[in-house]
């Protein structure tokens, strides 16, 4: 059994190969208990390598013989914003792989946009109760909560350059929310400003944390998450999995990284 303390790095050339090699493992992992009957929880996110990841897994071979009625799909993170907005990760995540895939509709769970008669902390609450209607999570999974929300078997997170995970920024307090699993964030330091976020607890009661990451702009935060930084001051420190803590990484963004934990088993 791998200590699920530590973290690991796998390397690719490049962004086009580390979406490609993240997709791979992302079959791996997600066919195999598709396969077995077994319900899947993936959690996805957004940004430029979240969105490359998508596209990677709609053009994956696997992607026409997986089970899809299995598998259901969440967000850690989404903007606030109107409907069909470029700035929701739910469109970006719909045109990369969505379009192209047959998931079921019911299986694709989207917080709610700013134009569909919520508000903010209505989205919010809304987003945890259908996190709640899926759960529980094993009790001993966090320690903190006793897990109203399914335990995904991926969690995928990018990482921002000041090394913020989903939309749990650098000294804010929504990083340390432990006793709500969605929560809205106000005048965000990165636009758009409204936002709805899973807290920390809820990330690290899944089985596998991916977080994927490239460019030379993010190998100080990758750094830092690796060297064991606050998490207040570094989200991405906090990130971890049940199972595994995995950081995928092109050749720019691994500059800093400690030889020892360079991994490409995974």
């Amino acid at each position: 059994m791998p200590d699920s303390t530590v973290k690991r790095v796998v390397i690719a050339a490049d962004p086009e190969a580390l979406a490609a090699a993240v997709a791979d493992r992302f079959y791996a992992r997600v066919g195999k208990r598709a396969r077995a009957g077994k319900t899947v929880h993936v959690s996805l996110t957004g940004g430029g390598m979240g969105t490359a990841v998508l596209r990677a897994a709609a053009a994956h071979p696997a992607a026409a013989t997986t089970d899809w009625s299995h598998v259901h799909f969440w967000w850690s993170d989404e903007r606030f914003v109107e409907t069909g907005s470029a700035d929701r990760n739910e469109v970006g995540a719909t045109e990369a792989f969505f379009a192209k895939v047959e998931v079921p509709a019911a299986n694709i769970h989207r917080m709610a946009a700013s134009d569909e008669g919520l508000d903010i902390e209505a989205a919010a609450t809304a987003y945890a109760a259908e996190l709640a209607a899926f759960g529980p999570a094993p009790t001993a999974a966090t320690g903190i909560l006793t897990g109203d929300w399914p335990s995904f078997d991926i969690c995928f997170l990018g990482v921002g350059p000041d090394g913020h995970i989903a939309s749990l920024f650098p000294d804010r307090p929504e990083i340390g929310i432990i006793d709500r699993t969605a929560v809205p964030v106000l005048d965000s330091p990165k636009p758009p400003p409204a936002r709805i976020t899973l807290t920390r607890p809820v990330i690290n009661s899944s089985k596998r944390v991916w977080l994927v990451l490239a460019g030379p702009d993010k190998a100080s935060a990758l750094g830092l998450a690796l060297a064991g930084a606050s998490y207040h001051s570094v989200p991405a420190a906090g990130a971890k999995g049940r199972r595994r803590t995995i950081f995928f990484v092109d050749e720019k963004a691994a500059q800093n990284v400690p030889p020892d934990l360079i991994d490409g088993s995974y």
